[in-house]
C-alpha cells in the first residue's frame, strides 16, 4: 500500500504554549479556538486553521517528548522551513513586520529572489524558521 499525500496537521513543539498562542493568534492573526485538551495530562494544544484544510498545531515540546517517547531535543532552525506564500509583494513586508512586532527574530530581511520573487525569513519565539514568499509564478491557491 502506498502512503497517500494528505498531510493535515503540522505540529510545532514550543516551550511556552500561552506565549506561542499569543504570537500566532495575536501577532500573526491566525484563526484559532485557543488551547484545548487541558483536561488531559500532556494534552494541551492549540490548532490554527490554514488554507486547504491544513492545520498548524502548537504543543509543548515536553508533551511531544512524553507522547512519542523520544528525548527532548533543541529546535534546529535549519532542519526545515515553513513557507508562507502571499498574493502581493507588499504582503511580504507587512507579514515580516507583524512577526517582528510579535517578537519574531528577523533572520533575513525581505529581498528579491533569484527566481523573480521576493522573500524573507523570520524565526518564531521557539526558533522555527518561516519564509514569507511572494512568487509571481506560484501564487497561493486561495488567491
Amino acid at each position: 500500500m502506498d502512503m497517500k499525500p494528505r498531510i493535515s496537521v503540522l505540529t510545532l513543539g514550543v516551550r511556552d504554549l500561552e506565549r506561542a498562542l499569543s504570537f500566532y493568534r495575536d501577532g500573526l492573526g491566525l484563526p484559532t479556538e485557543g488551547i484545548v485538551g487541558r483536561e488531559f495530562a500532556h494534552g494541551a494544544v492549540a490548532f490554527f486553521d490554514l488554507t486547504g484544510g491544513l492545520k498548524l498545531a502548537i504543543w509543548k515540546q515536553d508533551d511531544i517528548s512524553h507522547d512519542s517517547g523520544l528525548p527532548k531535543q533543541p529546535v534546529s532552525s535549519t532542519a526545515f522551513t515553513i513557507g508562507h506564500n502571499v498574493l502581493h509583494r507588499a504582503e511580504v513586508d507587512e507579514t515580516m513586520a507583524a512577526a517582528q512586532r510579535a517578537g519574531a527574530r528577523i533572520v533575513k530581511n525581505a529581498q528579491d529572489t533569484f527566481y523573480g520573487g521576493y522573500a524573507g525569513y523570520f524565526c518564531d519565539l521557539d526558533g522555527h524558521l518561516w519564509e514569507v514568499v511572494w512568487n509571481p509564478e506560484m501564487p497561493p491557491a486561495d488567491g
